[in-house]
């Protein structure tokens, strides 16, 4: 009877290594800790196909401009250089971007500055003035209901058309160029910012009088954070147009920047010149773009992104 309900130590004993493994995994599970699982086998197949979907479309795009230009090159009896002799031209031009042989004859690495520094001054004049102004006019409804008329009347209107306008003033060309990267900028900043001030919810308007907050305060805690999104559109739709209208400005008025760069290509027949100028501009206008896209995504909200 004993033996049937008692077994003998060997039987029930369990083996030292065993008792050891038994005791770590319970120290590792009181620690918080589980066992490391295996990590599943990468999926390759996957990773590939997500590869070729990244690269692909665009390769193909980039085949498809390659294969038009290289067929309209021939039909044109080479009057326009096809893209292995731009390609070689692009070599030569980039092997030296900034040289200076004259006032008149640098290379297109200063030219593309010579372009950016003007941008830049007027932007950021445009939206010394345009940010603040869409907030007042955004805010108050008299001045929304005044400066409806102006807007509605001034923003169609070319930016050139204020190139004439701007040499007869400033007496030069740069700050009659910066003069019209300031017009034709200032306007998508204005609407924007006054758009989004204008739909700020009227809940957090109605908590602001309630704790009596001035209008200092009801502009740096509530407007500008809700209005951030709206503001940073704005401001990409504005450097945009400002670096289209540059090269146009540059063509007319001469001097230093890549617009004058082509205008003076042309005047030499260079036309492989034109079209690495073409791709120079393309380019920048690029990087300013995924600059802006990535600085608007980490102040956008989710809900205001999708």
């Amino acid at each position: 009877m004993v033996s049937a309900v008692f077994h003998s130590p060997r039987e029930s004993a369990t083996p030292p290594d065993t008792m050891k493994k038994v005791a770590a995994s319970a120290c590792q599970e009181s620690a918080g800790g589980q066992k490391n699982p295996q990590k599943p086998p990468r999926d390759w197949a996957a990773a590939s196909r997500a590869f070729w979907l990244a690269v692909l479309p665009p390769a193909c795009g980039l085949g498809l401009l390659l294969g038009l230009w290289a067929l309209v090159a021939s039909t044109t009896g080479q009057s326009i250089p096809g893209p292995l002799q731009t390609w070689a031209q692009a070599v030569e031009v980039f092997s030296d971007p900034f040289y200076r042989n004259g006032p008149n004859d640098q290379g297109v690495g200063w030219n593309v500055l010579a372009s950016l520094q003007r941008v830049a001054i007027g932007f950021g004049l445009a939206a010394a003035v345009g940010i603040p102004a869409g907030f007042l006019i955004g805010r108050f409804a008299f001045l929304s209901r005044m400066c409806n008329p102006i807007i509605s009347l001034l923003r169609p209107v070319s930016p050139l058309a204020w190139l004439p306008i701007g040499l007869l003033v400033f007496k030069g060309a740069n700050p009659a160029a910066i003069w019209t990267i300031f017009i034709c900028s200032i306007w998508p900043m204005v609407i924007n910012t006054a758009v989004g001030v204008q739909r700020v919810p009227q809940d957090y308007m109605n908590v602001a009088r309630v704790l009596n907050l001035s209008e200092w305060k009801i502009a740096t805690t509530i407007l500008f954070p809700a209005v951030l999104p709206y503001l940073l559109t704005g401001v990409r739709l504005a450097v945009g147009t400002a670096w289209l209208v540059i090269v146009a400005a540059e063509m007319l008025t001469g001097g230093v920047g890549i617009g004058f760069w082509v205008w003076d290509e042309w005047n030499n027949l260079n036309v492989r010149n034109i079209l690495i100028a073409i791709f120079v501009i393309g380019g920048v206008g690029l990087l300013l773009e995924l600059a802006l896209v990535q600085l608007a995504s980490a102040f956008t909200y989710e809900e205001v992104k999708s």
